[in-house]
């Protein structure tokens, strides 16, 4: 049996329905990763699998814990590391995490213990004394998380950790996330409008969109949905702006973006051959650097399935 199971999750807000009819399973020890664009209703699913909302529809299953039956019984097993950070700005780290490890019924000298490992797993112990305020954003995420940590939850959601902080906590964010995952066998819940994030840490993976669902397996299942379609990026140079639309206009050419000299295409084994592409470069006066073959990104089956960029 699943550690975690959701089940035709509805919610609605008036006459707008924000989920519509979400069904997942988590097995124990995976990174799952729950992704889409700002407003897809990510954490609107979050608060409702942690119980902070109701849904209109539907039933989460914890542990074999039905959630509106027997909330404490989930609750317990959870710690969640909200996407608005939530600290008292005015004492110290160390202060946070003991008032955190109250809540959690932890105390002397196991409370001792557990704020030490969770300032040491998060890379925060020479910070312990220093009051919230002077933290930079990506400090104050990591202490969130360390708060979340506190009671050893066996399930760890992360709702947009990464949002507005520096690449060092960023890094930080990513090592701890696979060490708890790793060493403890945590599960974790991660979720994210950022692809590259969840493609490199996650093993399945919920796509939505507008409270629908998009995609979801593994990861190579939802490549595989655009099995046909592959990424080539050309690298070249000495070319003309309306080069880009002849590209776009071939047979077979599904995407076509370019950024400082990266041609990157999409497209279609069935439809699409080289040899065009090679010959409109050339007549446009472009000198190719390399041609690479790749597997589509998580990004690009989002927008082969939707028609959008996830940032749109």
């Amino acid at each position: 049996m699943s550690l975690i199971e959701v089940k035709n999750i509805t919610k609605r807000f008036d006459d707008k329905i924000v989920l519509d009819n979400i069904t997942l399973t988590i097995d124990e020890g995976d990174i799952f990763g729950l992704i889409g664009p700002n407003g897809a209703g990510k954490s609107t699913l979050i608060k409702i699998m942690t119980g902070l909302w109701d849904s209109n529809g539907g039933e989460v299953i914890i542990d074999g814990y039905d959630l509106k039956k027997e909330p404490l019984k989930v609750k317990e097993q959870i710690g969640l590391v909200p996407q608005e950070i939530a600290l008292f700005e005015g004492i110290s780290a160390y202060d946070n995490l003991e008032f955190f490890g109250y809540l959690y019924g932890l105390k002397g000298k196991l409370l001792k213990e557990r704020i030490n490992e969770a300032l040491e797993v998060t890379g925060l112990q020479d910070k312990r004394k220093e009051k919230v305020q002077k933290f930079s954003g990506g400090m104050k995420r990591r202490l969130n998380i360390a708060c979340a940590i506190l009671h050893h939850p066996r399930i760890l959601i992360m709702d947009e950790p990464t949002v507005g902080i520096d690449p060092q906590s960023r890094n930080h964010i990513f090592e701890f996330t696979r060490r708890i995952n790793r060493e403890n066998n945590t599960t974790v819940i991660y979720t994210s409008h950022y692809m590259e994030e969840v493609e490199m840490l996650c093993n399945n993976v919920l796509i939505i969109d507008l409270g629908e669902e998009v995609a979801y397996g593994d990861k190579k299942t939802i490549k595989s949905m655009i099995s046909n379609n592959d990424r080539i990026l050309i690298e070249a140079f000495d070319y003309r702006g309306e080069m880009m639309l002849a590209i776009k206009s071939l047979p077979g050419v599904n995407e076509c973006t370019e950024e400082k000299g990266l041609i990157k295409l999409l497209v279609d084994n069935n439809d699409f051959r080289l040899e065009p592409i090679l010959k409109v470069i050339e007549n446009h006066g472009g000198k190719i650097k390399s041609i690479n073959f790749e597997e589509p990104s998580l990004e690009e089956v989002f927008l082969a399935l939707t028609g959008k960029n996830l940032r749109d």
